[in-house]
């Protein structure tokens, strides 16, 4: 047992003294009479009440040492916590543009996938803070950087297909990621930005963007999805189901990704460029990424303490309250 405030026990010392203030030699009550013979006393006895009237003030010994030995909060160890340690910052970027409706990661779409892969990456996300960027025609934070992971993850669930303006933000879904990344101290800072499309929307190209980012310290993976060609656009149809995409002529509108700018943003930001042509390979390059990204530290640890100030402050209030009681009914002496 340890205590954490040991200070207080040299009270303790302050006991002998007041025992030896009540029990000094010549000590008389708060009240006497004179006998003219005291064979009559002796004749009956010592009284088991008389006794304890004259060492109930002990009691008050007793609540003092409680009390002290309360105030200097015992403790006995709970074994070790670790804590904190420096992680790295990472903002995910999404791209929930129309064209991320795409079926060609079956039997769900592109979005759907991207979504769940992205649940079991902030699961699995360690000491990391994360962040989440959202865009289309614009870039949108739905999560700031956060070290609880399950209010990313329920941010991530509420995020959908048109939530916001169609299109692909791409350089402007960079610089807000840098925007968030740009305070913050960790010796690592990531982007991680999926995408399936090629920017036209913005007011920021994607290379200045990562120019930027680079400027920051910040270093940018990039993941291009969807297969080889491209894959049509499902539309909803209120009159007759699913249809596609088709342009002016008629012809099917596949979706195109612009790979050699993602290779460039990955390559300025000295980051890698990943292609995921399936749920499978989408799942591997977010664990590649992760163990990549691993942070190295040494987590502090701390010890964990039970504190026990309750198994001594009660029980010398509860003889306090005895001894006052006792003091003023059964143990009362007369004035």
């Amino acid at each position: 047992m340890t205590f954490a405030n040991p200070w207080y026990l040299v009270l303790l010392v302050l006991i002998p003294a007041i025992g030896w203030f009540l029990a000094r030699p010549g000590r008389t009550g708060s009240a006497f009479s004179s006998y003219p013979d005291l064979r009559l006393l002796a004749a009956k006895g010592r009284s088991p009440r008389l006794f304890l009237a004259r060492h109930l003030p002990w009691l008050r010994l007793a609540v003092l040492a409680l009390l002290v030995l309360g105030m200097a909060r015992p403790q006995v160890s709970a074994g070790l916590k670790e804590t904190g340690g420096a992680g790295i910052d990472i903002i995910l970027c999404l791209d929930i543009s129309g064209s991320m409706q795409a079926e060609d990661f079956k039997p769900k779409n592109r979005f759907t996938v991207a979504r769940e892969v992205l649940r079991e990456f902030i699961g699995q996300a360690g000491a990391n803070r994360l962040g989440l960027v959202v865009f289309s025609g614009q870039a949108f934070t739905q999560s700031p950087l956060a070290s609880d992971h399950a209010i990313v993850s329920q941010l991530l669930e509420r995020v959908n297909l048109g939530m916001l303006e169609d299109g692909t933000a791409i350089g402007m879904a960079i610089a807000t990621a840098a925007n968030r990344l740009q305070a913050s101290n960790a010796k690592s800072r990531v982007i991680i930005l999926l995408t399936d499309g090629v920017n036209n929307r913005g007011e920021i190209d994607p290379p200045t963007a990562a120019e930027a980012a680079a400027a920051l310290g910040i270093k940018i993976y990039t993941i291009g999805v969807g297969k080889e060609g491209g894959a049509p656009v499902p539309v909803p149809d209120p009159l007759f189901g699913k249809r596609y995409l088709r342009d002016q002529n008629g012809n099917l509108v596949m979706t195109k990704l612009d790979e050699d700018v993602l290779k460039k943003i990955a390559t300025i930001t000295h980051g890698q460029y990943f292609r995921a042509t399936d749920a499978e390979a989408l799942r591997k390059i977010y664990q590649q990424i992760d163990e990549m990204e691993k942070s190295e530290f040494v987590a502090k640890r701390e010890r964990k303490y039970n504190e026990l100030l309750s198994r001594f402050v009660w029980p010398g209030l509860i003889l306090l309250l005895v001894q006052f009681v006792l003091g003023a009914t059964w143990l009362r002496k007369a004035p």
